[in-house]
């Protein structure tokens, strides 16, 4: 059994997170040809190390953006204001590359991501957004 004082430690601790969709558009050679999509996650999981955990997700909802990520900010990056940052088209390593070192030095709410990154970000419908947080 876990005590309270254990899980709020693990709370104040916690990585970000990076949910890659993988649902019926993004993760499909069909919708986004000349990607290696298994291969994406797998580098991105090498790349940020212990820095985040890496999750796939079924699909997100938001197609017309294939290949979705969404990084979420860590316990620190919580406490001080981050917010889930929505990318989109993320189709090639050189994006990879630059999710991982935002994440390596911190993430939302933490570190300022590379400003190729805005390139990336877009805004989901609430409804969307709700549903990956919940």
């Amino acid at each position: 059994m876990t005590s309270k004082r254990a899980r709020r430690a693990a709370q104040e601790t916690a990585p970000c997170r990076i949910t890659v969709c993988r649902g019926c558009c993004c993760g499909d050679p069909r919708k986004v040809p000349g990607v290696d999509h298994a291969g994406q996650t797998a580098r991105l999981r090498a790349a940020v190390g212990d820095a985040a955990q890496v999750r796939a997700s079924e699909c997100l909802d938001v197609c017309d953006q294939a290949n979705v990520m969404v990084v979420q900010p860590s316990a620190a990056g919580r406490a001080a204001g981050g917010r889930p940052v929505w990318l989109g088209l993320v189709n090639d390593d050189d994006a990879l590359a630059d999710i991982a070192a935002w994440v390596r030095s911190g993430g939302p709410g933490v570190a300022d991501p590379p400003g190729v990154l805005d390139l990336y970000e877009f805004t989901a419908s609430r409804r969307v957004g709700k549903a990956l947080e919940g």
